[in-house]
């Protein structure tokens, strides 16, 4: 049970890890970040747009990139198209007639995608000619606004880069797209908001966030050795002594992914990116001179992809766990062990629940809003956790798999025509993990009849019902016919190659 209970105590930790982030945002409320100046002359912008098939939205997001309010003479778009489908067409085509309407639009055609986005944007910057430069992914629709509300933090010599909090243009298209809504609510929310305004170290998201171009240089540019570029390149620049900031109030709308083995996919890249900066970039961290609450945030931050390996360990260890407790205790637990299930009720569940509900609290969303979700939103962690697990493993011992891309479909919100696009109906492999998945469901659904059929009275019952849902949701989805999604975009990549990009 010693193995049991170590998991129990990492996952504790970190559950108090979250309350510490809701008690800096509210701590430091007051210091929102402001531009002191403006500039007299508005700095010249480019806006790169790296897409790689993406045929449903590349036209979308190159309009509404070259109908960004701004000088036009002071204003460059690149379009940076690895595609290998017809998407070169979509994308060459929209580009020749904005070109003809007078935008400043060029297109970037690579055969070779060494280094997949990292790269894209590398060569960009080669003939980029802005002093700034914001990035979009092919999913976004930028605000009109967007670079007049964000250029002017610059007027600080300091600033290195400025990033936007993701909306979401799908948010209420099915319970799916409303608990990733919720989570990427509390992350940028929360997490940003409570780490740029304590002055602790945040990151870029790799979309809907503008650069100055001396920063992205100072820090040694873009790599190609993790799956978050993004998250390596802001540890890089704010370890050089730039400062980054986050706008809540300003948002810039996107697609969710819209099924279950889209999100999963999704879930991994991030979880193995994270794992692969925490392992190149944490040892140097925590032997610099930066300090000490910076260190300690960094080291939270980046080593938290470990926390689905340790639920998995709990989900596994929970019959034997059970049948200890019936040998030892009978049926009705020890006031111990009451007390050591409503610690981890308080620590680790309460400290979940907390911080999405004041995320959306803080957007103004109604108290029904804020609580009608959670249960689902936290089955949904935990069904995941066994797919984001493997990930963080891969990433921490380098590990090669495959790159998935995440799929665009166009989707607005509106119905699910989504599932007719042909990428989705594509079949694809069939992996191993969702049978597990599955299984783990099932296994927990015994325990929680065994532990009704001993009349083994515990608040243990909840996080079994909760578990077990996830796990059965997440199997189950990724199973149906209508997920076997696409092929597109399946790429080798190792620790030694040169993998994508989180937000690609």
């Amino acid at each position: 049970m010693g193995t049991c209970a170590v998991a129990m105590v990492l996952v504790c930790i970190y559950g108090l890890h979250r309350y510490y982030l809701v008690y800096l945002y509210y701590k430091h409320a007051r210091n929102i970040p402001r531009a002191s100046k403006r500039f007299k002359t508005l700095p010249r912008v480019t806006v790169q747009l790296p897409m790689y098939n993406e045929k449903y939205v590349a036209r979308r997001v190159i309009e509404a990139a070259c109908a960004i309010d701004y000088p036009r003479d002071r204003l460059q778009v690149q379009v940076l198209d690895d595609s290998t489908d017809e998407t070169t067409n979509i994308a060459n085509d929209t580009v020749e007639r904005l070109r003809a309407l007078g935008h400043d639009v060029v297109y970037l055609h690579r055969e070779d995608r060494t280094g997949f986005k990292a790269g894209a944007l590398e060569a960009g910057l080669k003939s980029a000619t802005g002093e700034f430069v914001a990035i979009f992914d092919a999913d976004f629709v930028p605000d009109p606004d967007s670079l007049k509300q964000t250029i002017h933090y610059f007027t600080d010599s300091k600033v290195g880069m400025v990033q936007a909090r993701w909306e979401h243009l799908n948010r209420d298209e099915s319970l799916l797209t409303k608990a990733e809504a919720i989570l990427l609510d509390g992350h940028f929310v929360m997490e940003h908001g409570a780490r740029c305004r304590s002055g602790r170290f945040m990151s870029f998201n790799g979309t809907a966030g503008v650069w100055r171009r001396s920063c992205i240089e100072d820090a040694g540019g873009w790599h190609h050795d993790t799956l978050t570029e993004d998250l390596d390149l802001s540890y890089r620049a704010q370890m050089k002594g730039w400062r980054f900031l986050f706008l809540a109030d300003l948002a810039s709308p996107a697609e969710l992914p819209p099924d279950v083995q889209s999100f999963k996919d999704q879930q991994h890249r991030w979880a193995k990116g994270g794992a692969q900066t925490c392992r190149k970039l944490l040892p140097t961290i925590l032997k610099s001179r930066l300090p000490r609450k910076i260190k300690l945030e960094a080291f939270f931050h980046l080593t938290s992809c470990t926390v689905y390996f340790y639920m998995v360990v709990l989900v596994l260890l929970l019959f034997p766990t059970l049948w200890f407790h019936f040998i030892h205790e009978g049926p009705y637990q020890s006031a111990l062990s009451w007390l050591l299930e409503v610690a981890l009720f308080i620590v680790a569940t309460c400290s979940v629940s907390t911080f999405y509900v004041c995320s959306q609290r803080e957007l103004l969303r109604t108290r029904r809003q804020s609580y009608k979700y959670l249960p689902f939103l936290m089955s949904l962690g935990v069904g995941i956790s066994l797919n984001n697990a493997r990930a963080a493993m891969e990433g921490l011992f380098g590990r090669d798999s495959e790159f998935v891309r995440t799929p665009k479909f166009g989707s607005d919100g509106s119905g699910n025509g989504w599932k007719k696009r042909s990428d989705y109906r594509a079949k694809r492999r069939i992996k191993i993990q969702p049978y597990i998945e599955l299984a783990i469901g099932l296994y927990l659904l015994w325990c929680l009849a065994l532990c009704i059929t001993v009349h083994w009275v515990s608040i243990g019952i909840v996080f079994m019902a909760l578990f077990a849902v996830g796990f059965l949701y997440v199997g189950i989805n990724s199973l149906l016919p209508a997920g076997f999604g696409r092929t597109a975009g399946r790429l080798s990549v190792g620790a030694g190659s040169t993998p994508a990009q989180l937000t690609d």
